[in-house]
């Protein structure tokens, strides 16, 4: 768990109704950093990596939905829960489907809106809990040598020492020396913990020349 506070990141092109929230935030605790249009938010610094963004839908320039877009491909973790006067259900279906939290409907009752950044909150800690120990992995990862990655590689798809060793013009007592190691640096207990970790990198990332990839297919 981390002990740096959520933000919320409230973007709105009507000053008094993003004034209103960020007071009724701020009241019920939350950190909070206001934007009058997704452009300014863009050109900021990078946003924390715990909390949620307060979206209006429809603003001059960078629409909602665009800045929505522009975050995924950005690779932004924050969830994001529309705020919206002219929302529509092709419109709520399309921000759904792009992974937003909520799409809720102005004006907003209180209730409504702590409870759907409070979920949110969740949604954030639980993905950046989830992305620590990943990176916590990733960092393990590189701390195996060349040939302990070929071992891990072919040990999370079931070779047998005698069978990793003649695949590896080596001997069966080497091998046992790497997989040792290996189990060691990785700190897993069993070919069960190992073929798991490779499961979760696997499923973080495919990109070329990530710890995954090298150790998948040596």
């Amino acid at each position: 768990m981390t002990s740096v506070p959520p933000v919320i990141h409230v973007i709105d092109d009507d000053p008094s109704f993003r004034m209103a929230i960020g007071r009724l935030l701020r009241a019920s605790g939350y950190l909070v950093v206001l934007y009058d249009s997704a452009t300014k938010f863009m050109e900021g610094p990078e946003a924390a990596a715990r909390g949620c963004i307060l979206l209006d839908v429809q603003m001059p320039g960078l629409s909602g939905l665009e800045l929505q877009d522009r975050l995924a491909d950005r690779g932004s973790g924050l969830p994001v829960v529309f705020l919206t006067g002219h929302g529509d259900i092709p419109m709520s279906v399309r921000a759904t489907k792009a992974g937003a939290e909520d799409f809720l409907s102005k004006p907003i009752s209180k209730a409504t809106l702590l409870d759907a950044v409070h979920r949110a909150l969740l949604r954030s800690e639980a993905e950046g809990d989830q992305n620590d120990r990943l990176n916590a992995l990733r960092a393990l990862v590189t701390t195996l040598t060349a040939r302990e990655s070929q071992v891990f590689a072919l040990v999370i798809r079931g070779k047998l020492n005698k069978q990793i060793a003649f695949e590896l013009h080596t001997s069966e007592r080497t091998i046992k020396a790497h997989r040792h190691n290996v189990m060691h640096k990785l700190q897993a207990r069993s070919v069960a913990d190992l073929v798991s970790m490779a499961e979760r990198l696997i499923a973080a990332t495919a990109h070329p020349g990530s710890e995954i990839t090298r150790v998948s297919h040596p």
